[in-house]
């Protein structure tokens, strides 16, 4: 028994180090730079001090603007909490869907990825949101998500949004875009 008490250790001590390398909370701007919809520096050029200044408007101003939501989801990322903006994202895609036999398929997609509890990239609503949701699901239509999707864009407008005004990654972006007009 004595010579596996080294081994346990050893395995303890590498799951610690895992651990902290997954608890490591880059914020900074070069996180969100990497996720631009296109190259960096084009984008960035393009990307007016006004405009992004503008995303501390509201929150719906943020999420309507291209590196806007960009930015939003590299910061999501530092807290890994991104699966509520892709949840929102996703419903936002699911209520364009023209063709009923689409529906039902993108709804089951959409609530075993990130409703059903245990679900990859659960949400966190409450239960019974949770409990309507599934219950939307006997018959989908393009409101079932309604709820759930309200509930989080909530979550994130009274939660994330602030923190992420006061991040680093904005905070350095509007830095960049100020540097550039001098």
């Amino acid at each position: 028994l004595t010579p596996l008490l080294p081994h346990i250790d050893h395995r303890n001590r590498g799951m610690r180090t895992r651990l902290g390398c997954l608890s490591h909370k880059s914020d900074s701007y070069s996180d969100f730079t990497a996720i631009l919809p296109d190259k960096p520096n084009r984008a960035l050029k393009r990307l007016s001090t006004e405009e992004a200044t503008r995303w501390a408007d509201s929150f719906d101003v943020l999420l309507s603007h291209k590196y806007g939501l960009a930015a939003f989801r590299a910061f999501l990322k530092t807290e890994f909490s991104e699966e509520n903006l892709e949840f929102w994202l996703a419903c936002e895609d699911f209520k364009k869907t023209r063709s009923a036999a689409k529906l039902a398929s993108k709804a089951q997609r959409i609530f075993e990825e990130f409703i059903d509890v245990q679900a990859p990239r659960e949400v966190n609503i409450d239960f019974q949101t949770r409990e309507l949701t599934r219950r939307n699901m006997q018959e989908p239509s393009l409101t079932c998500f309604d709820q759930a999707q309200g509930k989080v864009h909530s979550l994130m407008e009274k939660d994330s949004y602030p923190r992420f005004l006061r991040s680093k990654i904005y905070t350095d972006l509007l830095s960049q875009t100020q540097r550039r007009l001098s």
